[in-house]
């Protein structure tokens, strides 16, 4: 007896995508994950491609994966695709030491982040 299939956790027209380990915060990814909610996949690629925030390259990536899934996946149009849903969350956090004056030390800490982002087919209207 196997285990049965894990039920899909986004809809028939939609498709997903995850990064899990980005590293940085969760409140500057959250800056650059409000730039492309709501947009077109396509516009939302180019203003990732040309955004000066350095975590715009890892939320491109999780993008371009997502359409990528939903192209081969799930038999999506690509050109229809719009950025349903991107969702940010906090992962783990290293935790390091730094010496400081006097013989004391400072703990800083490494965050890393989660993004989700979902793409949705949606039909042109007439």
């Amino acid at each position: 007896m196997s285990k049965s299939a894990s039920p899909r956790r986004v809809g028939d027209n939609e498709a997903l995508a995850v990064g899990t380990m980005i590293r940085g915060s969760a409140q500057k990814l959250n800056l650059v994950a409000g730039l492309i909610r709501g947009k077109k996949a396509g516009d939302a690629l180019n203003i990732l491609q040309f955004s000066t925030k350095a975590m715009a390259v890892d939320v491109r990536k999780v993008l371009a994966s997502a359409i990528a899934n939903a192209e081969n996946n799930h038999n999506l149009d690509v050109d229809a695709l719009v950025v349903y849903e991107a969702s940010v969350g906090k992962s783990i956090a290293m935790k390091r030491f730094a010496t400081r004056a006097r013989g004391r030390s400072t703990r800083i800490v490494k965050p890393f982040s989660r993004l989700r982002v979902v793409v949705r087919e949606v039909q042109e209207e007439a």
